[in-house]
């Protein structure tokens, strides 16, 4: 928006354009091109080592990891200027470390006796008829 009040170019017109300049910049570093934009910065392609890794739920076992292209990018010197202007971030309050559960088995609580269950309450049988 500002750019488009700026330039007097509409917001259509000035979306296009810098969209367009971001295609052909992830164009060139998917070649493996450099691409520099003067006093801004550079960004550049670099290759990541190939690895082994592990699985915090399971350590035991390894997990290659393959050799990766990533993207870099290294400030140019207007940028480091304006960045350098800026009061240093306040430091992130850290949350304490949770404590490792450790595998102690634990007693229940000696709990009341449970009384046996009562006997079922037997009707009385009927009086014996005389004479049957």
């Amino acid at each position: 928006m500002r750019i488009s009040e700026e330039t007097g170019h509409i917001q259509l017109d000035v979306y296009n354009v810098i969209q367009k300049t971001l295609d052909y910049i992830a164009e060139a570093l998917g070649k493996g091109d450099k691409v520099e934009l003067r006093n801004f910065g550079v960004f550049f392609v670099r290759a990541r080592k190939a690895r082994v890794g592990r699985n915090p739920k399971r350590p035991e076992v390894d997990v290659p990891i393959p050799r990766l292209a990533v993207v870099k990018f290294k400030s140019g010197r207007l940028m480091k200027q304006a960045v350098s202007k800026l009061p240093p971030p306040a430091e992130k309050k850290r949350r304490p470390a949770k404590k490792k559960k450790t595998a102690v088995r634990r007693v229940p609580k000696a709990a009341a006796p449970v009384p046996p269950p009562a006997a079922p309450a037997v009707a009385p049988a009927p009086p014996a008829v005389p004479g049957q």
